[in-house]
């Protein structure tokens, strides 16, 4: 484990909302200068699932994105409040936007999202034995969900159909996983 190089002298909140948090934070750099960082907060950890059927088959969801300002094509993936259980919180976001559960999981990566301003970790899950059912949007939500085999899936992200870095990173680790 490296020493962290960083000194913070002060932390102020720039901004709040139910999701994030941003600080400014006056800090001395690794060369000993004074500067400031900008911090990203996240009040949720971020759960991506890939969910498989004995097929072979998973599901994608697709959204606007706003912040982007594109439509997206992604595995369903969401917020889990910090200290909620990580498999019950990818649970309930399988099942809200694809109205799928599973009989078995299985974490498969822990990961964390543009770490040079934010301190957002995720986990991604594997869920298989799969029995459908209806989906549970939030209000927030307009998504379209299809069914399409995973090697198709996996295909999008090499040809960069789907360019969500979660859904890119989790979708390539399962093809390895399951030998695609």
């Amino acid at each position: 484990m490296e020493k962290n190089p960083w000194k913070t002298k002060s932390k102020r909140l720039i901004y709040s909302n139910p999701w994030i948090e941003l600080e400014e934070h006056k800090v001395i750099t690794p060369a000993g200068t004074d500067g400031i960082y900008g911090k990203v907060k996240f009040k949720n950890k971020a759960m991506a699932i890939v969910p498989v059927d004995k097929e072979l088959n998973t599901w994608l969801v697709g959204q606007y994105r706003y912040a982007i300002d594109e439509y997206s094509w992604e595995i369903p993936e969401g917020g889990g409040p910090i200290g909620e259980a990580l498999l019950d919180s990818a649970k309930r976001e399988l099942k809200e936007e694809t109205g799928l559960t599973a009989g078995k999981w299985t974490e498969i990566m822990r990961f964390h999202t543009s770490n040079s301003v934010t301190d957002e970790e995720g986990f991604a899950f594997l869920a298989e034995d799969l029995m459908e059912g209806e989906t549970e949007f939030e209000d927030t939500e307009d998504i379209k969900v299809i069914k399409l085999p995973l090697k198709e899936a996996i295909q999008k992200v090499l040809d960069g159909g789907i360019t969500d870095v979660i859904s890119s990173a989790v979708l390539l680790k399962v093809g390895r996983i399951l030998g695609i």
